[in-house]
C-alpha cells in the first residue's frame, strides 16, 4: 500500500474531488479524517470508509475550527503526514460586476485564507513526523482564467503562488507543497461553474474546449492527490499538476 502508516486530513471531503480522495487515500491504507462544513454527510463519508476513517465538522475560514481540526486528527491517530487544502467555493458564472461583497469574501475566506489558517496549525505537526505533503486543489481558472468567473479564478491563481512560495519557505523542514489544477469535473458546483443548466447542449460548449473530450472526475483529481502525497514522489514540490484532458495546453 502506498500510503500505509501515514495519517491524512482532506477538507471538502464529504462529496466530489474530495471524497474521491479521502477514499483513495483510505484504500492505500492512511489513516483518513473526513473534514467537511456539512456534518452529516461528512459522518456518511467517513462511515463508508469504515475504521480507517474519522469525520470532523469544521469551516476551514475559521481559526478556532482549524485549530479543533488537526487537534481532534492528532488525538484520534497520534500525528499528521498528509494535508490536503480541498475545500473550496465559487460564485456562479456571471459577469464580474454582479458578484456581490458577501459572495466575494466567502470565496477568499474559504479558498485562501483557509490556506493560511491550516499551514500555521498543521506545519507544527508535520514537523514532528519529520516532515510531510501538503496537497492544495487549485484550479485551471487559476492558469488558464476565462469570463464569468473572474474572482473566482483570482483565488485560485491565489492558491497556485502560495503553493509555490510556501514550496520554497518549508522545504527546509522537508515539507512538500503542490497542488492540482482541475479542469470543470463532475461535482456538486458543475451548475455553478457552467452559470448554466447540466443539459447535454450546454455540457458540449465546455467539453469543445478540453483535448480529450470530457469532465474531469473525482478519481482522476484523487490520483493525482495520491502521487503527490506517496513517499514515491519525495522530490516533487512547488509544482501545479494540470488535471485537465488537455485544456491548458
Amino acid at each position: 500500500m502506498r500510503l500505509a502508516g501515514k495519517i491524512a486530513i482532506v477538507t471538502g471531503a464529504a462529496s466530489g474531488f474530495g471524497r474521491g480522495i479521502a477514499e483513495t487515500f483510505a484504500a492505500e491504507g492512511a489513516k483518513v479524517a473526513v473534514v467537511d462544513i456539512d456534518a452529516k454527510r461528512a459522518g456518511e463519508a467517513a462511515a463508508s470508509i469504515g475504521a480507517g476513517a474519522i469525520s470532523i465538522s469544521a469551516d476551514v475560514s475559521r481559526k478556532a475550527d482549524v485549530d479543533a481540526m488537526i487537534a481532534a486528527t492528532v488525538k484520534a491517530f497520534g500525528g499528521l503526514d498528509i494535508l490536503v487544502n480541498n475545500a473550496g467555493t465559487t460564485h456562479k458564472n456571471q459577469s464580474l460586476m454582479t458578484v456581490s461583497e458577501e459572495e466575494f469574501d466567502r470565496i477568499y475566506a474559504v479558498n485562501v485564507k483557509s490556506i493560511y489558517l491550516t499551514t500555521l496549525a498543521a506545519v507544527p505537526e508535520l514537523e514532528k513526523r519529520g516532515g510531510g505533503s501538503i496537497i492544495n486543489t487549485a484550479s485551471t481558472a487559476g492558469v488558464r482564467p476565462r469570463p464569468g468567473l473572474t474572482w473566482y479564478n483570482g483565488s485560485k491563481g491565489a492558491v497556485i503562488t502560495l503553493t509555490k512560495s510556501m514550496a520554497a519557505e518549508l522545504a527546509p523542514k522537508n515539507i512538500r507543497v503542490n497542488a492540482i489544477n482541475p479542469v470543470i469535473g463532475e461535482t456538486g458546483m458543475l451548475e455553478q461553474f457552467m452559470g448554466a443548466a447540466d443539459t447535454p447542449e450546454n455540457r458540449a460548449k465546455f467539453l469543445a474546449g478540453i483535448p480529450l473530450g470530457r469532465m474531469s472526475k473525482p478519481q482522476d483529481i484523487a490520483n493525482a492527490a495520491l502521487f503527490l502525497a506517496d513517499p514515491a514522489s519525495s522530490f516533487v514540490t512547488g509544482v501545479a499538476i494540470e488535471v485537465d484532458g488537455g485544456r491548458c495546453i
